[in-house]
């Protein structure tokens, strides 16, 4: 009988045994692995835009609309915070000589960060592009050629191209700057009518990118010089963020609780040259 007594001990210790080795394993195998942190994103450099009809001195209007300095119009916006517009045009009569049209059309829009789309720097690289493809591919456009632009905001470029109409020859030029994270389109076009001499589309090109280094600098302007001072620096977004901002910009540019101003960020370029014709048939 002892003899069957120690017996049953020792296998009672050792069942204890292996239930005590055993839990430290159970318990290690039921740890989850803790929550990653949520990923950040860079925050906008610039939280308002200036007002969109006084983004050019008098002097340039003048220089750019003689006859409609004082004409500007603004576009209509739900939230001008992020999306706005104006434009000018200007009919230069010089009688049985014919007469000289202007029409000057200013864009900006801004981009907000947002964990889901993206920097704003990276939305608006995404969109400024998209604004330079666009240019160079209206319908009838001719003799379409890409300007490099240098010194304006981060990165700019100018597409010019000639437009035939029953009016006349219309010289369009749509320049683009990204500045941060804000994108400025500037569109300016020109034509002789009635037998008026068609004007150079050298000196308007100069003319437009006049205007989008005033605008661009009213942008920084708007947001205090320390953010003017940065605004030349940012470098473009990387091809995998701009992927990624390019599938989520469509929806909505801003993350700003107004209404998306993606819904309508500013004409197209075939939209602005149908706008430019109706200002002439105004005139």
């Amino acid at each position: 009988m002892l003899i069957t007594a120690a017996c049953s001990s020792d296998s009672g210790d050792s069942k204890a045994k292996a239930g005590s080795e055993g839990t430290p394993q159970s318990t290690a195998g039921s740890t989850t692995p803790s929550a990653s942190a949520s990923p950040t994103v860079r925050p906008a450099a610039y939280h308002k835009l200036p007002e969109p009809c006084g983004a050019l001195s008098k002097k340039t209007l003048t220089e750019l609309v003689p006859k409609g300095a004082k004409s500007g119009k603004d576009g209509s916006s739900d939230d001008p915070s992020a999306r706005s517009s104006c434009s000018w045009d200007s009919l230069d009569n010089n009688g049985v000589k014919g007469s000289q049209f202007r029409w000057l059309h200013v864009s900006l829009l801004r981009f907000d960060s947002d964990a889901t789309r993206g920097s704003g720097d990276d939305q608006a690289h995404t969109y400024f592009g998209r604004q330079s493809e666009d240019a160079k591919a209206v319908d009838g456009a001719k003799n379409v050629k890409v300007v490099p632009l240098s010194g304006t905001g981060a990165e700019a470029t100018a597409v010019r191209y000639d437009l035939k109409k029953k009016e006349g020859l219309f010289r369009q030029q749509t320049a683009v700057a990204r500045v941060e994270n804000v994108v400025v389109t500037v569109d300016y076009n020109g034509a002789g009518l009635a037998g008026e001499k068609t004007p150079s589309a050298d000196d308007l090109t100069k003319a437009a990118e006049k205007a989008l280094k005033e605008a661009v600098a009213s942008v920084s302007a708007a947001n205090g010089e320390g953010s003017a001072q940065n605004s030349a620096t940012t470098p473009p977004a990387s091809p995998s963020a701009s992927a990624s901002a390019s599938r989520t910009a469509s929806h909505s540019p801003s993350g700003a609780p107004s209404k998306s101003a993606s819904e309508a960020p500013s004409k197209s370029p075939s939209a602005r040259a149908s706008a430019a014709k109706a200002a002439v048939a105004k005139s």
